[in-house]
């Protein structure tokens, strides 16, 4: 994984979409492959688009997290995360992160299950 990040940066693009990158890969390796990935970031500052389905995921390396509906998707909630990127090293022990975990996973909840159309953004 970290070589084919390296390979996509070298040519050093404005836009570095990645879908489910860590999908396959245990725990340990996702937490360090993100902050590999924030550190990237911090360098080159592509704009980025993560597809995950972890909610913790999103939140840890996101600055803006788009919860879609179900088919067909439709953006259903933001969450905008107040926090520095790349991400403190307690980051993930931080009320702000679960308190932005809480509100997207009950976003998510509702988008999943057809209530509402559309979830406003709670101030964070």
């Amino acid at each position: 994984m970290r070589v084919s990040l390296a390979r996509a940066l070298v040519t050093r693009p404005r836009l570095l979409l990645l879908d489910e990158p860590f999908a396959a890969l245990d725990e340990i390796t996702r937490r360090r492959l993100a902050d590999d990935v924030l550190e990237l970031w911090a360098e080159q500052k592509p704009a980025l688009v993560f597809v995950t389905h972890s909610v913790e995921e999103a939140v840890y390396m996101a600055e803006r997290v788009v919860v879609l509906s179900s088919g067909p998707g439709r953006i259903a909630h933001t969450e905008t995360v107040e926090a520095p990127l790349p991400r403190p090293p307690q980051f993930r022990t931080e009320a702000r992160f679960r308190h932005a975990v809480e509100r997207v996973s009950a976003a998510l909840e509702q988008a999943m299950s057809g209530a509402g159309s559309a979830v406003e953004q709670e101030p964070s």
